[in-house]
């Protein structure tokens, strides 16, 4: 297997680390000296090189990893996206803002999260934050007309 090829030609750059470490293994140098070469622990080339002989190349893709479970489930997630659908729509001039929205989700599902995080749940949802002018809920449209007519 011509690992100088395979590294030239692989674009994950953590995939290339992997590879120089074999490549330095297999040009003679022992796991600790690799491990100096790529910057990390000998232990990590070992997990590595073992992966390598056993499984071959698939062994040293990363495996996807699950993560922390959502605080809000499927269902609650939805009725958020509804709830924020329903309100950014008002035409007398309201807001909806995370700080808002973390009061609602606490109210309503007892969970607790920060603006940063709701701003990132709101993203997940497919919403983007866009500000637009607020409206005084007694601005009237014709007295501002009468203003732009007077002035001129």
């Amino acid at each position: 297997m011509n690992l100088k090829a395979l590294i030239a030609q692989e674009t994950n750059g953590r995939m290339r680390i992997r590879l120089l470490a074999l490549l330095h293994i297999k040009d003679g140098a022992d796991r600790t000296q690799a491990a100096k070469h790529v910057k990390v622990s000998r232990k990590v080339v070992n997990d590595w090189a073992k992966k390598f002989f056993n499984e071959g190349l698939e062994g040293l893709n990363e495996k996807t990893r699950s993560g922390r479970r959502p605080k809000l489930t499927e269902n609650q997630l939805s009725e958020l996206k509804e709830y924020v659908q329903r309100h950014s729509i008002k035409e007398s001039g309201g807001r909806l803002n995370a700080a808002a929205l973390v009061s609602i989700i606490d109210d309503k599902f007892g969970v607790k999260y920060s603006r940063t995080n709701v701003y990132r749940l709101l993203h997940a949802l497919n919403f983007s934050w866009i500000t637009s002018r607020s409206r005084h809920p007694k601005q009237s449209q014709k007295i501002q007309e009468d203003f732009k007519k007077s002035s001129k």
